[in-house]
């Protein structure tokens, strides 16, 4: 019997490599592939994207299995970097992982694949895949400090029925385990945290070549101006680093960013108080559900607002494409432009962007 051919979105780290390992040992006829979705030099005059092809090679070598490349570069910057810029203009606050997770990963990489011949495509993500029923459910992983579903809310169903996710059921010290067991280059590796394909650098220095910035004035609530901004775009909600307003008022309570209005180009501060971050509810735009149809009346689920937080009970209220999500508890820094994730006890149920925030 022929082998279930599988290709692999290898990045050059640790998750990927094992994820690789872990279907080929399965039987599957595995195939790594390298994406290059971003061609920038270093400060060195290298391509950051050709040490990370070095250690799929590696990693491919070790593990005896094919490897390639393919270059998206263009289509994520039509399709994601584009979006990421545009939301930045308006004063908001994207997150353009989201978006190529949809566009390039299970998008044009998905497409790609398939066009090789492939049964499948798996990635590292820590998530899992439900396809038992009549609707393909995306579920949360094992290991729920790394479970990586919030990312993946704008991932349309139909893309993910020919996915597979082996990290499912690890934590990511077991990956790590097991990488070094098979004597895997990206064992040790150090996790990615910078923007999806571009990496760790200075933010405010790269935004810097793609947007002009204009200076204005830092006013706190009741309109004193307490100093100086570098541009609307560098700052989002809760923000307390980087507003050099030390010793305004004390050492009391830390400055933070309360609002921005794009109009006066005027970035607002509190200090001390942080009840103006507090919001009762929110209006979400661009819906997308997983495995999911949401009822005609109001209902309850949980939801995120931003990656590293608990999931925390709501109330959601679907028309159309609007749902209105009512929080059983004030929230801190709900942030326009960011993503609203939906869940159940086990799976992402959907998401979408956070267009409006009711204080």
């Amino acid at each position: 019997m022929e082998k279930k051919k599988i290709v692999v979105g290898m990045s050059g780290g640790v998750d990927s490599s094992v994820a690789a390992a872990l279907l080929k040992d399965e039987g599957y006829d595995v195939w790594g592939l390298f994406m290059i979705n971003w061609e920038e030099e270093d400060a060195n005059g290298a391509c950051s994207a050709e040490n990370d092809f070095e250690d799929v090679k590696r990693v491919c070598a070790a593990l005896d299995i094919p490897y390639y490349s393919v270059n998206f570069a263009k289509e994520y910057m039509d399709n994601v970097f584009s979006y990421f810029l545009d939301e930045y203009k308006k004063g908001r606050t994207p997150n353009p992982d989201v978006l190529c997770n949809r566009e390039i990963k299970f998008g044009q990489f998905r497409d790609y694949a398939l066009s090789l011949g492939a049964d499948y495509i798996a990635t590292g993500h820590f998530c899992g895949i439900d396809k038992s029923r009549e609707r393909v459910r995306l579920l949360k992983a094992k290991d729920t400090a790394k479970d990586q579903t919030y990312f993946l809310n704008q991932v349309r169903e139909s893309q993910l029925k020919n996915v597979l996710f082996p990290l499912t059921n690890l934590t990511k010290s077991e990956v790590r385990k097991i990488a070094e067991e098979r004597g895997l280059a990206t064992a040790r590796k150090k996790d990615s945290t910078g923007i999806c394909f571009i990496g760790e650098r200075n933010f405010r220095r790269f935004l810097q070549g793609y947007l002009p910035a204009r200076e204005g004035e830092i006013k706190t609530l009741d309109g004193e101006t307490v100093g100086k901004h570098m541009g609307l775009m560098y700052y989002t909600l809760g923000q307390r680093k980087g507003l050099d307003l030390g010793g305004k008022k004390g050492e009391d309570g830390r400055w933070f960013v309360v609002k921005k209005d794009l109009v006066s180009n005027i970035l607002y501060v509190s200090h001390g108080d942080e009840t103006p971050l507090y919001s009762r509810a929110c209006y979400i735009t661009g819906l997308n559900w997983i495995g999911f149809i949401p009822p005609s009346s109001p209902f309850e689920c949980t939801a995120k607002f931003r990656y590293r937080q608990e999931e925390q009970p709501v109330t959601v209220t679907v028309s159309d494409d609007v749902a209105y999500v009512e929080f059983k508890d004030k929230q801190r820094a709900v942030t326009d432009g960011q993503y609203a994730v939906f869940y159940d006890e086990t799976a992402c149920l959907g998401g979408g962007v956070i267009d409006k925030v009711i204080k």
